[in-house]
């Protein structure tokens, strides 16, 4: 019988893009719409590890199954680390989406020295029913750019530059993005753990 694990988060390009990293598993993967779970959770943890394993509690609370959860964020150089743990909720826009946390973001760029050196962190937890918890992150570096480039993605991808690629988050193949974003490195990095401590036992 497959085992199932919940993924703690309502992000559909989130949910999306773990599920595709997952995807190796034997695993019914389901997200909190599949189990028409709508509450809300939040997120005072003071860093993004904090976060998550407050995320993975109460869905493991609510569901009695594993759960994966994360927590991640932008930081920028230029604005000593901001909007790190808060970039989900940086605009001060009553209602803000993606679009205006990054039209703020750069607002609060504007007259600063350039390059602006970015990098987003990812902090991930499996909690496990039998008590067990797992972390792991990623680190993706880049530069935030002045305008926005590509239609992939979600949050501040669109302006997240990685010049290796010459290409921003948003203009990747969603198969590249997959293997160097700061949540595919966190949870790439849970695979195996995923594979020993919970689905070989």
């Amino acid at each position: 019988m497959k085992r199932t694990l919940l993924i703690a988060s309502k992000n559909i390009g989130k949910i999306r893009e773990i599920k595709a990293i997952l995807s190796p598993l034997e695993i019914e993967i389901l997200s909190p719409h599949d189990l028409n779970l709508d509450f809300k959770v939040i997120e005072s943890g003071s860093t993004y590890a904090e976060n998550a394993r407050i995320k993975a509690q109460a869905y493991l609370s609510a569901t009695a199954l594993a759960v994966l959860a994360d927590d991640s964020g932008l930081e920028v150089d230029r604005l000593g680390g901001a909007p790190g743990i808060h970039s989900a909720r940086y605009s001060p826009q009553p209602g803000a989406d993606d679009a205006d946390r990054r039209a703020y973001l750069l607002s609060q760029l504007e007259g600063r020295r350039q390059p602006w050196k970015a990098h987003f962190h990812c902090s991930a937890v499996l909690a496990l029913p039998n008590g067990k918890w797992i972390e792991t992150m990623g680190i993706c570096k880049g530069i935030i750019i002045p305008e926005e480039r590509g239609s992939g993605g979600f949050g501040y991808d669109p302006i997240f530059f990685l010049p290796e690629y010459n290409a921003t988050m948003a203009e990747l193949l969603p198969e590249v993005k997959n293997q160097i974003s700061h949540r595919a490195k966190a949870i790439q990095a849970m695979l195996p753990k995923i594979q020993n401590e919970w689905l070989a036992r």
